[in-house]
C-alpha cells in the first residue's frame, strides 16, 4: 500500500479581508489570500525576493472564526491540505484554481509569534469556565476540521457560491 501525504502550511499576511458566504444548504465558507515572500542571494551576490499567493478556503465554524478575526494585513498560520478545482469559464476555456483547505489557523502578532493565552475551538481560554461567555481577544489559535460536517472531506464545486 501506498503512502501519500497532501499537508500545506503557511505563515503570511492576508491580503484582503476573507469573503464569507453560505452554499445553499448553509454551510459556511470564507476564502481569502496569504501572500508570503522567500528571500535569496543570487549568484552575483544581490539578495532577490518572490512574494507567492496562496488562496485559502475554510468551512463550518472555522470560517466564521476567520470572518471575524481576521482582516487585510493580519498575520496568521493556515495549515490545510491542497486542492485544485476546475472548471470551464463562460469563454469556454477550462480553468484551475489550487487551494489550501484550512483545518487549522493561528492568529500571529506582529513579530511572527502566537499570542500567549491562545486557544482553539475546542478548549476554554484560562481561566474561563465552561458557560462564561469569553472575552473577545485580539488574537487566538484555532485548531479543528474545517470539513468534519461532510460525509467524504471532498468539496463539489456547485457547492462554492464563488
Amino acid at each position: 500500500m501506498a503512502m501519500s501525504l497532501n499537508r500545506a502550511q503557511i505563515i503570511g499576511n492576508l491580503t484582503r479581508d476573507p469573503e464569507v458566504r453560505n452554499t445553499s444548504n448553509g454551510r459556511t465558507v470564507a476564502s481569502f489570500a496569504v501572500a508570503t515572500n522567500f528571500r535569496w542571494t543570487d549568484a552575483t551576490g544581490q539578495a532577490q525576493e518572490k512574494t507567492e499567493f496562496h488562496n485559502v478556503v475554510v468551512w463550518g465554524k472555522l470560517a466564521d472564526i476567520c470572518a471575524q478575526y481576521l482582516k487585510k494585513g493580519s498575520k496568521a498560520f493556515v495549515e490545510g491540505r491542497l486542492q485544485t478545482r476546475d472548471w470551464t469559464g463562460e469563454d469556454g476555456v477550462k480553468r484551475y484554481r489550487t487551494e489550501i483547505v484550512a483545518d487549522n489557523m493561528i492568529m500571529l502578532d506582529r513579530r511572527g509569534e502566537p499570542i500567549p493565552g491562545s486557544y482553539g475551538m475546542d478548549r476554554e481560554p484560562a481561566g474561563m469556565q465552561s458557560g462564561q461567555d469569553a472575552p473577545a481577544p485580539d488574537n487566538f489559535a484555532v485548531e479543528g476540521k474545517g470539513n468534519s460536517d461532510q460525509d467524504d472531506g471532498k468539496i463539489n464545486v456547485e457547492d462554492l457560491p464563488f
